[in-house]
């Protein structure tokens, strides 16, 4: 979610990074189609009452089932004016802001739970993505990133699938900052799942 990846190092030239006009309204559709995230909500394990945060929430697909969760308060950031005006006509209720995963612009311990899928790669910088989601993560609650990958991954997440090294350093970076980290795989995501263990560093 920049014009650098820090996978790479170098520019993100895909549509998917932050679309605009014609291009960013036929990502959205191809989003919608392709990313199916009934899986991941049963990971999400959303609680009635519960303060949700989606990063880079694209056209609202996930959003749109935060909202009928129970959840107390579903918020979310991207930095896309197309795809917050996709997302609010899908996700009425939430709380769609223009922001990133380095800045969501919310108050220290917002969140019970946090949630990116499929543009942890996109980040200009992970280290500073997971600082800002570790302080709007309360004491208590839990961080949920995936990306691309799994057990049965179709075509295009085999090809999206990041290296080991990589996974490595995302859940190196979770580590250093969350009292516990997990990894697992859904059908096709790779899913890091993290809790901090007291008080914002």
């Amino acid at each position: 979610m920049g014009t650098t990846s820090w996978v790479t190092g170098g520019p993100v030239n895909s549509p998917f990074a932050a679309p605009s006009g014609l291009l960013g309204r036929l990502a959205g559709r191809f989003m919608l189609w392709t990313n199916r995230q009934g899986e991941l909500l049963r990971v999400l394990r959303v609680r009635p009452g519960e303060h949700v945060l989606e990063i880079g929430y694209g056209p609202g697909g996930l959003v749109r089932l935060l909202t009928r969760t129970g959840a107390g308060r579903v918020c979310g950031v991207d930095p896309s004016p197309e795809m917050r005006a996709q997302a609010a006509r899908r996700a009425g209720g939430a709380d769609l802001r223009l922001g990133s995963a380095a800045d969501t612009g919310f108050p220290d311990d917002s969140f019970d739970c946090v949630v990116a899928v499929n543009n942890v790669a996109l980040w200009p910088d992970l280290e500073a993505g997971l600082r800002e989601l570790r302080r709007v993560t309360r004491p208590g609650g839990r961080l949920v990133l995936a990306w691309h990958g799994g057990t049965a991954p179709g075509p295009i997440a085999r090809r999206l699938r990041l290296p080991e090294d990589k996974l490595g350093r995302i859940h190196k970076g979770l580590a250093e900052l969350f009292g516990t980290v997990g990894r697992h795989e859904l059908k096709s995501l790779t899913v890091f799942e993290a809790a901090p263990g007291g008080a914002n560093p």
